[in-house]
């Protein structure tokens, strides 16, 4: 493959949908889209979709505040600060 600008032959891989080249790295084929490699990194991914601290993202509990964001962690809500119990009271 060669640049379009200075000639000079760069690194290329062929489309297995096409057989077209495209730049070495590129994601997709510059001829049809297909994708070429993965975005994200397999090997980064587990099972559990936990970040650093362990916390469960798929698991969590959204605050039932109905204008809040936060979430609760240990019984009260990261971002109002309210109990979680006297807000499903607050609820019924």
């Amino acid at each position: 493959m060669k640049c379009p600008h200075c000639h000079k032959e760069i690194p290329g891989v062929s489309c297995p949908q096409c057989g077209a080249v495209s730049p070495e790295g590129a994601n997709y084929c510059m001829e049809c889209g297909f994708l070429l490699k993965q975005k994200v990194d397999d090997t980064k991914q587990d099972d559990t979709k936990q970040d650093e601290s362990g916390f469960d993202f798929e698991n969590r509990v959204l605050c039932p505040d109905g204008t809040c964001t936060g979430i609760i962690i240990d019984g009260k809500c990261t971002e109002c600060g309210k109990s979680y119990d006297d807000l499903k009271k607050l609820n019924k």
